[in-house]
């Protein structure tokens, strides 16, 4: 179950599934109605099913994937992203009974707001075995501390009715003990499940994804992947470029609510020639050789997929120093780490490494070398075949 069922998340969500033992399970997909039309989900009860659903979602959406791989594709309106007490509270009752009626064995649930009600909702309809990914946590140092206590405490709710968590990136794991959220038997580390060989870059790759994208010869290139919103920190990578010499261009891949906002900021700033936002693409690999470096200014995280596919690519990083980023990004060994929000810092690093290519290669062989077995799709079926037959139990059970 994911809110959303796109971005690292929902790839992580889809791999996963993927790669559980054949034979072994019958897979269901249970998503948000982000791509439903608003007179359907008005009804506050709608729910879509198999090719009904796919046709519903939302560009970028991962529920085409799962349905041709044979999964069972649900589609709940109700469940949106945005915090509405109406429609969380009907998505409550709809999740209750679409998993009532499904008779599961296990529900797996991800992101924020799915996990919190989905979680709920599980208990509520006596499925046997509930499971949630951490992929971070939707509580952070820039939120006012009225906000963060009440996510931590939704937390808390929902971890008393699971029975095993996975956590992505080390610094996750150590929160979620911190705070009282899990148990030692109950939580197991985990890593976003990326198949790595689909980004090695092939000869010529660089020059081709240039050419498809249009770029000026000769020039220096610092890419980005992530949805435009407040948590990537799109507006301090530009202002980032700004401060840079105008032969390196900046690239984001991806889209979001803050669109306009960056078209607004990017004349500002006097860089619309350099700054192309290329929205939202399912040719990421294809993109990335393009790139001289990769630059992640988020504000939190938990650990991208993004920058495992960067490693995968042979791309040099420069990211944030934030939750989890340091499991791949070792300072000045694998890559550079910068404060969030920060631009100039940023630039600053940019700066370097582009100035000095040899090391920049360097530190992006040594983080190859960080990325095992444990990153791939195989790894994580594994793990989730034997954390969905465990024995860990949820402290708080419904009579």
């Amino acid at each position: 179950m994911i809110t959303r069922f796109n971005g690292g998340a929902g790839q992580v969500a889809l791999n996963g599934a993927l790669a559980l033992p054949d034979g072994a399970y019958e897979r269901a997909i249970v998503t948000g109605g982000v791509g439903m039309d608003s007179e359907a989900r008005a009804t506050r009860d709608t729910v879509l099913y198999g090719d009904d659903a796919v046709a519903n979602a939302a560009a970028g959406d991962l529920t085409p994937r799962a349905h041709a791989a044979g999964m069972e594709i649900v589609q709940v309106g109700p469940l949106v992203p945005q915090i509405s007490p109406r429609d969380d509270l009907a998505a409550l009752k709809t999740l209750t009974r679409v998993l009532a009626e499904g008779r599961y064995d296990v529900v797996h649930t991800h992101s924020a707001k799915g996990g919190v009600i989905g979680r709920v909702a599980a208990a509520r309809a006596g499925v046997p075995r509930i499971v949630h990914t951490w992929h971070g946590f939707p509580f952070n140092e820039f939120q006012s501390w009225a906000r963060r206590g009440v996510y931590i405490r939704l937390e808390r709710i929902a971890a008393k009715r699971t029975d095993a968590f996975l956590a992505i990136g080390s610094e996750t794991v150590t929160t979620a003990l911190r705070l009282g959220l899990t148990t030692p038997e109950r939580v197991r580390l985990s890593w976003p499940a990326v198949d790595v060989g689909k980004y090695a870059t092939a000869a010529g790759s660089r020059a081709q994804a240039r050419r498809r994208l249009d770029l000026p010869l000769g020039v220096k290139v610092v890419g980005a992947i992530g949805r435009l919103t407040f948590q990537k920190g799109p507006e301090i990578f530009a202002k980032a470029l700004a401060r840079l010499p105008d032969d390196v261009f900046g690239l984001w891949v991806g889209g979001g609510p803050m669109a306009d906002e960056l078209d607004a900021l990017t004349a500002k700033l006097g860089i619309g020639e350099r700054m192309r936002w290329l929205g939202h693409r399912d040719d990421v690999a294809e993109v990335l050789p393009a790139f001289d470096l990769m630059a992640m200014p988020s504000r939190w995280e938990g650990l991208p997929c993004v920058l495992v596919e960067a490693i995968g690519a042979g791309i040099p990083l420069v990211a944030t120093a934030v939750p989890s980023n340091q499991d791949l990004v070792l300072a000045g060994e694998t890559g550079m780490l910068v404060p969030p929000e920060d631009p100039e810092r940023l630039a600053g690093a940019i700066g370097a490494l582009l100035d000095d290519p040899a090391a920049a290669a360097r530190m992006a062989e040594r983080a190859r070398g960080r990325v095992g077995d444990w990153f791939s799709p195989a790894h994580l079926g594994t793990v989730l075949d034997e954390t969905y037959r465990g024995t860990s139990k949820r402290p708080w059970r419904r009579p």
